[in-house]
């Protein structure tokens, strides 16, 4: 069996679209229940609660986590609420813990989906099991790794399973904690339709201000679910503080989120339209493209035969500059002009690499 022969009908047991909130790490049973009290009295429709009871640290001597005391606290939360439980695990020993409490969902962290040695070792743990296990995308870019965790779950038997976008890490200052890189995931989502794709607004965005923006794009292109952290003091947290959020906010999120409907039965004939525009457009980009590249060899014969270096640091200064007024003036994101200019910068650096090393 492949990814794309499971069925993963787990996920109709859950509200559409599934949301599985509580906060970022257990801090103490009394702050668990209050989180769950108030998400229940909320009457968000909550599927999972979710709390860290391992918290993995970039740095050392870090709150890292109550451990397996926490799971107690899940299980009075399950009891006294009705919430099914869900805990991100990153060992052997998280996994064999965590099935013992009975917790109902688990998920792979982003640091651990770096390490195939570390996800072989959790999917071995979880040999068999018939509980749902989502994967969060790895730190970097890396879309082989994302799927190659859920191969190594498939080949131990474990077969509900789905995955977590919850951005990725950028050296350059962003609005976002952690770039959504909204490609990567939708390149997922084309191979594995069948894959139930959540979102992580939390980890995104790094901030209470943008979860539901971020939410809502996820749910715009499709995704079942979210994953959002939610603390009854989130200013006092003991990690993550400044991304979470109180049960009432939530709830009033959730509230105004819309799903929307992948059926466009009816709209065939517009839609087609508008498509065919695109893709016209599309292949005068390409043309244009070509002849820009054509352009930049010319450039780079000049540049060997003259014995210039490929990159003028006042030149790239002219280009983002103009590409910053362009984008100004035709009310397009800066951002995304930025990304665009970047890209074929570096193709056109590319370009010339090539003339210079050929002899």
């Amino acid at each position: 069996m492949n990814l794309n022969e499971l069925k993963n009908d787990w996920i109709q047991d859950f509200a559409n679209p599934m949301i599985i909130a509580g906060p970022c790490s257990a801090e103490s049973e009394s702050q668990m229940l209050e989180t769950a009290k108030r998400l229940k009295e909320s009457n968000a429709e909550i599927s999972a609660f979710r709390a860290g009871i391992w918290k993995p640290r970039t740095k050392p001597n870090g709150f890292e986590g109550v451990g397996v005391i926490g799971l107690n606290w899940l299980k009075k939360v399950k009891e006294e609420f009705g919430f099914k439980t869900a805990t991100e695990v990153a060992n052997a020993h998280h996994v064999f813990a965590a099935l013992e409490a009975d917790v109902d969902i688990l998920w792979i962290g982003a640091r651990s989906t770096v390490n195939p040695f570390t996800v072989q070792e959790i999917a071995q743990a979880l040999r068999g099991t018939n509980k749902p296990v989502l994967v969060k995308n790895p730190v970097n870019p890396d879309l082989a790794l994302w799927i190659g965790a859920l191969e190594r779950l498939l080949g131990q038997g474990v077969e509900n399973i789905g995955a977590i976008h919850r951005g990725f890490s950028t050296y350059q200052k962003t609005k976002y904690r952690n770039i959504p890189n909204w490609q990567i995931a939708l390149d997922f989502k084309n191979q594995f339709p069948n894959i139930p794709l959540f979102i992580d607004p939390s980890h995104i965005c790094g901030n209470r201000t943008g979860l539901a923006g971020v939410a809502q794009e996820a749910f715009n292109v499709g995704y079942q679910g979210a994953i959002i952290e939610s603390h009854c003091d989130p200013d006092n947290a003991w990690s993550d503080a400044a991304q979470q959020i109180t049960p009432e906010v939530l709830a009033e999120m959730i509230n105004n989120l819309q799903v929307r409907n992948s059926d466009i039965s009816g709209y065939e004939d517009e839609m087609g339209k508008h498509r065919t525009l695109i893709s016209d457009m599309d292949f005068q980009l390409i043309e244009l493209l070509s002849q820009r590249m054509k352009v930049s060899e010319k450039i780079g014969k000049l540049k060997k035969e003259n014995n210039i270096a490929i990159f003028q640091p006042e030149r790239w200064k002219i280009i983002t500059e103009y590409a910053t007024q362009k984008a100004f003036e035709t009310g397009m994101s800066q951002e995304f002009i930025e990304k665009v200019f970047k890209a074929i910068h570096e193709e056109s650096i590319e370009v010339q690499n090539h003339i210079m090393i050929d002899k």
